[in-house]
């Protein structure tokens, strides 16, 4: 589609804890490696040294795998948790030792019995720390969530009432992430359109109606992505953790087709900018 966005989204993010659930929990960490590599220290920037993120993982067994909002939490032994970000391009590809250390791989976690968790990251936007499992809460990022849209039900009176009392525009609230967490660039403008509502329309002047279509609009959009194995754009990125691309991007109903017809009304899609973002809506379906 040749247009580039922030990913992943929460749909990429949850098919990745899906697969990885049935990959990595029970399975005992041999030893956690941050490369010598350029930039490396800039996925662990959190801790003062790489001997302090490593040394914790060595022995720990990852009893579950959690998200919340775009983050993955790996809990461990000793109430530690292993929190990965992805950022804009970060993958977490399952892998066998044997095989070639792919470029910008800035942490390989060995499992006991074979087999590697890498993570690769070009523009090194994520990070990845570890944590007591206490102190998840005093995460300002993790913290600040607001609802998630698929692992928990989102009332309709929830959307109303923020859409009444923020003074702002419909598509920069749906993307903050301490209203909804994981609605990025791509699934809002998606979202709007079953909608029928403008991006750049005021939060106040949207209707009860339009509310509850919002309602059913958010979670038909992330599951969908979700059963396509998420959304591959531009550079194809996003990966899963076989290294496979998404699918959805072929379902996209307005995200990059500027120009192209709207596959309800016929009129071409527009592309206008938004806070250094594309955004892609019908002129005539959204209003």
């Amino acid at each position: 589609m040749g247009i580039a966005a922030g990913m992943p989204e929460l749909p990429e993010v949850e098919v990745i804890r899906r697969d990885l659930q049935a990959e990595v929990v029970g399975r005992k960490i041999a030893r956690a490696q941050v490369r010598d590599v350029p930039n490396a220290l800039r996925v662990i920037r959190r801790h003062a040294s790489v001997a302090e993120f490593e040394a914790p993982l060595a022995g720990m067994t990852n009893s579950r795998l959690d998200r919340r909002g775009k983050y993955l939490l790996f809990e461990l032994d000793d109430q530690l948790v292993l929190v990965v970000h992805l950022g804009m391009s970060g993958q977490l590809l399952l892998s066998e030792q044997s095989r070639p250390i792919a470029r910008h791989t800035h942490v390989v976690v060995d499992f006991a019995g074979g087999g590697q968790l890498r993570y690769v990251d070009p523009r090194t936007f994520g990070q990845m720390f570890v944590t007591e499992r206490s102190e998840l809460g005093e995460i300002p990022e993790l913290a600040g969530l607001g609802r998630d849209p698929i692992a928990h039900d989102v009332p309709v009176k929830y959307l109303s009432e923020a859409f009444q009392r923020r003074k702002t525009r419909v598509k920069p609230l749906l993307m903050d992430q301490g209203f909804l967490c994981g609605l990025g660039n791509i699934y809002s403008d998606e979202v709007l359109f079953l909608s029928g509502i403008r991006h750049d329309r005021a939060t106040s002047a949207v209707s009860d109606e339009e509310i509850r279509r919002l309602h059913e609009a958010i979670p038909q959009v992330l599951n969908e992505s979700i059963e396509h194995r998420g959304s591959s754009i531009a550079d194809e990125q996003y990966r899963d953790p076989y290294g496979a691309v998404g699918s959805y991007q072929t379902r996209l109903r307005v995200y990059g087709r500027q120009a192209q017809p709207c596959l309800r009304c016929g009129t071409p899609i527009e592309r206008a900018r938004w806070s250094n973002r594309s955004t892609f809506y019908c002129p005539q379906c959204q209003s």
